[in-house]
């Protein structure tokens, strides 16, 4: 690989990180365009990486390219929020109930994870993509590969949801470290009611940091209490 080649990729590695992390940042509710000269500006980075980033986060979902206008940035409304936490919650729940009744040591792995993350606060992008690398290893060591698939399509509402929680509130991101870890010790005491209870409290701490209700209400939209939230 030569060194131009080298280059060219970490420039469109750090225009990229810088995208999503100001994706990450902007008002949910709010769309915005975003020009290539507006993004090269900002970054120092000439058209190149700029128009690569770009293309690589509109694979991703993040954004979407309008020809002759910019990048856009569509809003995401209370009820995708809604949806996607809704998912995650059966998805998620499921499995770590399920982990914690199985033999196999999962706990090493996300003590690791947890240690990595803790690393990262500084950096929203990287702590976010660790974060998503924690609930996808308890996800996949729960052997349903139907539900990693259906896990694995909301990746991308994910990390911008979780980007935006963590820009939300100064000391979410220590908050994620300390709910993570309760979390592995759920999952480690081999009690199943426990791990979802860690789990539950997670994400209703995520939603808790995007004002909305918290997840575990969801589960049976009749509760009489649900209205008072």
């Amino acid at each position: 690989m030569t060194g131009s080649r080298v280059a060219r990729e970490s420039a469109q590695d750090t225009t990229y990180r810088w995208l999503k992390g100001r994706i990450g940042a902007l008002p949910r509710h709010e769309g915005i365009f975003m020009t290539e000269a507006e993004v090269c500006e900002a970054t120092g980075r000439s058209r190149t990486p700029v128009r690569e980033a770009l293309l690589r986060l509109e694979t991703e979902g993040f954004l979407q390219i309008v020809p002759k206008k910019g990048a856009y940035v569509p809003p995401i409304s209370d009820a995708e929020i809604e949806a996607v936490m809704q998912a995650r919650e059966l998805v998620e729940e499921w499995s770590v109930r399920r982990v914690a009744q199985l033999t196999d040591d999962l706990t090493a792995e996300l003590t690791e994870l947890v240690e990595r993350q803790a690393g990262l606060m500084a950096d929203p992008v990287a702590f976010i993509e660790c974060d998503r690398a924690f609930h996808r290893a308890i996800v996949r060591a729960a052997g349903n590969p139907v539900l990693v698939e259906v896990y694995e399509s909301l990746r991308d509402r994910q990390v911008r949801m979780g980007l935006r929680a963590i820009a939300a509130a100064e000391d979410r991101a220590r908050a994620v470290l300390a709910e993570h870890t309760a979390i592995v010790t759920g999952i480690a005491s081999g009690d199943p009611e426990r791990a979802a209870a860690a789990l539950g409290a997670h994400l209703g701490g995520t939603l808790a940091v995007l004002n909305l209700p918290a997840v575990r209400h969801w589960s049976d939209p009749g509760r009489p209490d649900r209205q008072a939230e």
